[in-house]
């Protein structure tokens, strides 16, 4: 079954786990289940039926597209982290 690695900022809701392992062939699959075990999961991680903005899914290390369909093995370790945007700014002179 995939292991989720959970934020610190969701440990609240997992009485202080780090990681949990929960069965789910995709992303929305694994949400839905978390949210059983752990109510109030799938509303800080989903709105609307798709993951929130400004969030990141990683599986095995990788970014994926951030959709909830998409398909993970049942060895996966996933990651949900808030998403990192910007760049370098250009020089002031």
């Amino acid at each position: 079954m995939p292991i989720v690695a959970i934020p610190s900022l969701l440990r609240n809701l997992t009485n202080g786990e780090e990681s949990i392992t929960v069965s789910g062939t995709t992303i929305r699959e694994v949400i839905d289940n978390l949210e059983t075990r752990y109510p109030g999961m799938k509303a800080r991680l989903c709105e609307d039926d798709r993951l929130k903005p400004g969030l990141a899914i990683y599986i095995n290390g990788l970014l994926t597209r951030g959709s909830i369909r998409e398909r993970v093995d049942a060895d996966a370790e996933i990651h949900f982290l808030p998403a990192i945007g910007g760049g370098i700014a250009a020089p002031s002179h």
